[in-house]
């Protein structure tokens, strides 16, 4: 299935998607006489979902999409942990060899954004940078996974921009910072779910820039794979419910390349992931 966060007016909610069609919390409810929460990380990993699951063919979808705005499918994840060169093509276009342990970076929750929404950035970046991603999303508290188990932690998955300030990096010496400006996460449009994406780790992915391709792969060429990836994490971290895990970029960024720009003021992002869907974001600088 494909869950939704949305926005109806001023009023929050959420829904499944069916051909195009909404059934909001509002209609599952009244459909089914079950009382779902208000909150979607509630319904999602608190037992809800399982309980309204079977019952989905026979819902209402009767709003159209098109009438809300989407919004990031999840509020305030506890970590949203992004890998570095965890693709073989990019490392590669970088000089480097992709590393055999995950190279991460932790953006704050406040860099969350949402689809048909602005990139905010401050005038004092000059190398802004976009990387499509895969990213997953916990369902459950896990720790200290084996490779064998590590599948069963997820629930779903989505598109995530991990944009970057390069300028910032090189300065920095790290990704903090660069990586951490308040709108740098735009993620969705929709949450969907494992069971109907039946093979992960072969998904094509494409960025384009005003029109262009930049970016056009395959999840396949990651360095290290999903499973491997959350065994790893949860390693060194418990990983909780609504984590999102975001597995690294392939080839085509604007750093070190000698085709392609940074983003400027106006520019338009389109992010596709093959059975997820596309995310649109504009670039807005500010003084």
């Amino acid at each position: 299935m494909k869950i939704v966060r949305l926005l109806n007016g001023e009023k929050e909610t959420y829904g499944i998607i069916k051909n195009g069609k909404v059934a909001t919390k509002e209609e599952i409810t009244y459909a089914t006489g079950i009382p779902i929460p208000i909150s979607i990380k509630d319904f999602l990993f608190d037992g809800w979902y399982e309980e309204v699951r079977e019952k989905f063919d026979s819902l209402p979808y009767d709003e159209s999409l098109s009438k809300f705005k989407v919004l990031a499918p999840i509020p305030n994840p506890s970590k949203i942990i992004c890998l570095a060169f965890n693709y073989s093509d990019h490392a590669k276009e970088q000089g480097l060899t992709p590393p055999t342990d995950p190279a991460i970076v932790i953006k704050p929750r406040t860099a969350i954004n949402s689809t048909d929404s602005e990139i905010v950035c401050p005038s004092f970046v000059t190398q802004l940078d976009y990387e499509v991603e895969l990213a997953l999303i916990i369902g459950k508290k896990s720790k200290d996974l084996d490779v064998k188990e590590a599948m069963n932690s997820v629930f779903g998955y989505m598109i995530l921009n991990d944009v970057s300030a390069r300028d910032i990096q090189f300065k920095d010496k790290q990704f903090t910072r660069a990586k951490g400006f308040d709108t740098f996460a735009p993620c969705g449009p929709w949450i969907t779910t494992q069971d109907e994406i039946k093979d992960p780790q072969n998904l094509w992915l494409k960025t384009k820039v005003n029109g262009e391709t930049r970016q056009d792969s395959n999840t396949s060429k990651m360095s290290i794979q999903i499973p491997e990836i959350i065994s790893k994490l949860s390693k060194v971290m418990t990983l909780e419910k609504g984590d999102i895990i975001s597995t690294g970029t392939p080839a085509g960024v604007a750093l070190n390349s000698s085709k392609f720009d940074y983003l400027k003021d106006g520019d338009k992002i389109e992010m596709e992931i093959e059975s997820l869907g596309m995310i649109t974001n504009t670039i807005k600088f500010y003084d």
